[in-house]
Parts: C-alpha cells; structure tokens; sequence
C-alpha cells in the first residue's frame, strides 16, 4: 500500500471524529434544553396546583353617584400572586385593574404583591350591577361570583 492510500484513510478517519463530535454537541445541547424546558413546565404546573382563589363578596352599591362597587377576592392557595397578572372579567367584560379608581391588597395600594391569605379589594364604578364576576390569576387559576349582593346606602 502505498501512500496514497494511508492519507485517504487518515483524512476519512479525522472526517468522522469531526462529525461525530458536531453530532453530539448538538444533541447534548438539544437535549439539555429539552429538559430544561420539561423542568419549567413542571414548575409552572406546580403554581397551578398550589394557587387557589375566593371570590368573597361582591358589593354594588346603587345609592352613589358612579355606583362605586367592591370586589373582595382572596388568595387562598400558597402560591403568591401579582397583582398586575390578575384580569377581571365583569358581566364577560375586561376590566384593567391599573385604571380601577382603588386596588388595595390587605389595605396597602401600589403594591404588587398578593400572598396567600391576603384579600385583593378592587373598586370600580360601575353604571349597572353585575350579575357575575371572575378574576383570573397569572397562571390561569379562575374564581367566579355570580350573585352580588347589592346595597342601598
């Protein structure tokens, strides 16, 4: 043999050991954020199961002028909750709770932060009482009120 035939058989021996180890760089890489993407997941389905919200009472009160009316809602899972990830759907209609007139978590405004046991108080003025409400947390968690209670001041 000459050498003619030992270089080729070099160059092909050094093709594969480069192409074996492209190889499995990208398959550890894939794999690697395959599971990474599976533990995230299992955390997020973590939230969900821990969180848990109550609908407390819902008070519409038709003798003010702009109807101002109070939701109570409170966290009752050991998840804590942003404040600013909650939506509110009043009679299937979206409320933003950054325009509410007054958010309060435990009687403290400006504050993000809604951990468990704590109630969430929104007020809204509202031209009509609702017939349902439902607050729906960041990780989708739901609670829903559908029988205000409806005062005469």
């Amino acid at each position: 043999m000459g050498f003619g035939v030992s270089g080729s058989t070099a160059i092909i021996f050094l093709g594969v050991l480069i192409a074996t180890g492209t190889l499995y760089t990208a398959a550890a890489g894939t794999a690697e954020t395959l599971e990474d993407a599976h533990d995230s997941d299992e955390e997020r389905l973590l939230d969900r199961r821990n969180t848990a919200i109550t609908v407390g009472s819902v008070t519409f009160n038709n003798s003010t002028p702009n109807y101002p009316t109070d939701v109570n809602v409170t966290n009752t899972g050991t998840t804590t909750l942003s404040v600013n990830d909650t939506s509110m759907l009043v009679d299937n209609e979206y409320k933003d709770l950054s325009s509410a007139p007054s958010v309060t978590v435990d009687g403290a405004s400006g504050t993000d932060v809604w951990a468990p046991g704590e109630t969430l108080r929104v007020e809204l003025n509202l031209d009509d009482a609702p017939s349902r409400v439902k607050i729906v947390t960041e990780n989708g968690i739901s609670a829903v009120n559908a029988t205000p209670n409806e005062v005469n001041v």
